[in-house]
């Protein structure tokens, strides 16, 4: 398995079952498409290979409405190669690339530089300038250079159709166990372990700061967690958003991980996010925010299992 930046000239990939997007989550969604372009490749014993985008299209052409992630282009790539896929290829999208019409694309990146055998979409492919290639386009342009093509069903958690804008409209609303049943696994943020002020260590809940965070941050709350450090993991309390009882209003992540002990400044945490406890509050005394956080404590332990 391997990642690949840009195209190059004979790479290992070509003459193999393609899919193109931009996979962001790695959702149930995405990983069905990702099963059957895997399960294609195998069966004609050839490899898988997944292009997708960085940046994100939409950053270079209307970045206002650029939304925000929900993995790294790393963590993206890793959960895609956890399905199977032999090989994901990043295209470091620029201007000539969004303009090129879909034929066009289709030409020059499916045909002339992967030699795809076949190619594996969902049912809300576009492709090309504008996004003027369709489901209905890509089949009439396979069908034209004998390539098979499999159009495979939206996954649907009950009457909803699993996407990427999905489980960000949940996160938004701190819905982190709605978007979990949706990725088929805990929403997660990482960072690296900053200094802040130091007010947990002084109320008895030191907190690991977290900053460098590159994807969507969810609702203000205090949630249930898993932090995981290398191979190591603690059930953690995390407080997002600012501390209003301390008249902070800067949006914090703040995490206490459980029954921990020692120095985390500078390494890389991530937050594997299990449930909302509550909203943030402001407490009239120190000594009753101390009380709330022993009964979050509480719920922490009960929830990260």
């Amino acid at each position: 398995m391997s990642t690949h930046l840009g195209l190059h000239d004979s790479p290992p990939y070509r003459d193999g079952y393609l899919s193109i997007g931009n996979f962001d989550g790695v959702h149930l969604g995405h990983r069905a498409i990702l099963s059957k372009l895997v399960d294609k490749a195998r069966a004609a014993q050839t490899s898988s290979t997944v292009l997708t985008f960085d940046p994100h299209p939409i950053q270079l052409l209307r970045p206002e409405y650029l939304p925000p992630k929900l993995t790294t282009l790393e963590e993206k790539a890793e959960l895609i190669h956890r399905c199977g896929v032999d090989h994901v290829v990043v295209y470091p999208t620029d201007h000539s690339l969004l303009e090129l019409e879909p034929e066009s694309f289709f030409k020059q990146i499916v045909l002339n530089h992967f030699q795809a055998r076949g190619m594996v979409e969902g049912p809300n492919f576009y492709f090309g300038k504008n996004r003027a290639g369709t489901t209905e386009t890509l089949q009439q342009l396979c069908f034209e250079h004998q390539m098979s093509l499999e159009i495979v069903s939206p996954t649907l958690l009950g009457e909803v159709m699993v996407s990427s804008s999905e489980i960000r409209s949940n996160l938004k609303q701190g819905h982190v166990a709605l978007a979990a049943s949706q990725l088929g696994r805990p929403y997660a943020i990482s960072g690296v372990v900053i200094r802040g002020d130091e007010r947990g260590r002084m109320l008895g809940f030191p907190t690991a700061n977290l900053g460098e965070v590159e994807t969507q941050i969810p609702k203000p709350g205090v949630y249930a967690a898993i932090a995981r450090i290398g191979g190591d993991s603690w059930k953690a309390a995390i407080n997002i958003g600012p501390n209003p009882t301390f008249g902070i209003v800067v949006q914090k992540i703040e995490a206490h991980l459980l029954d921990f002990e020692g120095d985390l400044y500078g390494q890389k945490i991530r937050l594997d996010l299990i449930e909302r406890v509550r909203d943030v509050k402001s407490f009239e005394t120190v000594e009753e925010l101390k009380q709330q956080v022993r009964k979050d404590i509480e719920q922490v332990q009960k929830m990260a299992n």
